[in-house]
């Protein structure tokens, strides 16, 4: 009895986000006293998240087409849908404002001092003797690349379903598991109860290997953060510590705005919401990867919140795969830090502009993570007409922090997008 018990308040300690941030404090600095031995620390990092990878698309697919069924019993797949378009759409668009609002306050990169600029100066200089110079006298540069609607089409239809859970790609996986979950609906329940059980069971072992795996998050994120500052050092994020600052900050606002929503909806204390958050904000920092965050997520909204089970399943994978909020909110940043790192003013019809690209890019950017979303930023700035390159190249440097900002916003903005579309539970 006392073994459960003592592994339970483990949990609870490892997943503490005060015990996420000195992991990573504590990783960073082991980085920084002993880089050439923490840049082979990063492998452990590599293993845990293809741990947590390989649990991902059983689970997913399980807990839609069990949650379809269930929802067909009930009669109530046709409404929830149209709610989860509203409340995708208010949430991109809510993010993306309240981000816009906030770089113009700080204005990152705006009035920097010379020592600063002479050290970002270094870093692109730096890459650009080693990449820029050769491409230039070898080809005519290429323009960046355009998210198009056929793009986004393609990244959605999966041509052979085996090859996309083959290849890991998320969305393709989702998309077949809600047309297989609205066919197996019209089939009878004598007939699909079967299946029924059989895909409660994978959703379940899912959930308890994952109980497993998070076990060594503290180890996982020392390791990670120690192997992230041997290879890239501290200048580029003393350089960049300005963009860094507003980003956090811009994520910290919103997390704790999706966590007031979040304790509204399901009627707790906002006390109790974020301990109900704690083990999905954990994941997503240690991981950066927030498909691997949904079963935890699922685990607080039904288990410690009380919201339906049933409908919580089949949301949980909707709002990971196409509610980007994270990415939304770094695409406007880091476009506005461009702009006045640059000194280009922004006029009120660039700022509508910035929004509705970043929230159209925050939906194309659907299973992408590190250095394609960051590219994605350079698709914001081509309507805009700013230059890419040379920031491309800064935002990459401080991309291991920002990451883990964007998929913390992800992951508790999904969960309130998710208690936003449920009925509130009922309190007995």
């Amino acid at each position: 009895m006392d073994a459960p018990i003592s592994m339970q308040r483990f949990q609870q300690w490892a997943l503490n986000p005060w015990t996420v941030v000195g992991c990573v404090l504590a990783g960073g600095t082991l980085g920084w006293a002993t880089p050439s031995l923490s840049r082979y620390l990063g492998v452990v990092g590599v293993v845990y998240v293809d741990l947590l990878k390989m649990i991902v698309l059983p689970f997913m697919i399980s807990a839609v087409i069990f949650s379809l069924q269930n929802l067909y019993r009930d009669g109530g797949a046709a409404r929830i849908f149209k709610r989860v378009v509203v409340v995708f759409i208010a949430f991109s668009m809510v993010v993306a404002v309240t981000a816009t609002l906030s770089s113009l306050l700080v204005r990152p990169g705006g009035n920097l001092p010379p020592e600063t600029r002479a050290a970002l100066g270094k870093i692109i200089s730096a890459d650009g003797e080693s990449s820029n110079t050769e491409m230039a006298l070898r080809e005519e540069p290429t323009p960046p690349h355009r998210t198009e609607l056929k793009d986004v089409l393609q990244s959605l239809i999966p041509q052979n379903i085996f090859a996309s859970l083959a290849n890991g790609e998320t969305l393709k996986a989702l998309v077949f598991a809600l047309l297989f979950g609205f066919a197996a609906g019209q089939v009878p329940s004598r007939i699909s109860g079967g299946l029924h059980q059989a895909l409660e069971t994978v959703y379940q072992a899912c959930q308890t290997l994952t109980r497993w795996v998070n076990l060594p998050v503290p180890f996982v994120l020392v390791c990670m953060a120690a192997s992230q500052v041997a290879q890239t050092g501290l200048q580029p994020i003393a350089a960049m510590a300005g963009f860094v600052i507003l980003f956090l900050l811009v994520s910290g606002l919103l997390m704790g705005m999706a966590m007031a929503l979040i304790s509204r909806r399901a009627g707790v204390p906002y006390g109790a919401a974020m301990a109900a958050m704690r083990e999905p904000f954990a994941l997503g920092v240690a991981t950066n990867n927030s498909a691997t965050c949904m079963p935890a997520m699922v685990s607080g909204l039904v288990e410690q919140l009380q919201f339906a089970r049933a409908r919580v399943e089949l949301l949980v994978p909707l709002s990971i795969s196409l509610l980007r909020v994270g990415a939304v909110a770094y695409f406007v940043c880091s476009t506005l830090f461009i702009a006045a790192l640059y000194g280009r003013p922004m006029s009120a019809l660039d700022l509508g502009v910035l929004v509705l690209v970043s929230v159209l890019s925050g939906f194309a950017s659907a299973g992408m993570a590190g250095v394609v979303t960051v590219s994605l930023v350079g698709t914001i700035c081509n309507y805009l007409t700013l230059p890419f390159e040379a920031a491309f190249i800064l935002l990459m440097a401080v991309d291991p922090i920002c990451a883990m900002a964007r998929t913390a916003v992800t992951v508790i903005c999904s969960c309130a997008a998710v208690a936003s579309i449920c009925a509130a539970p009922v309190k007995l």
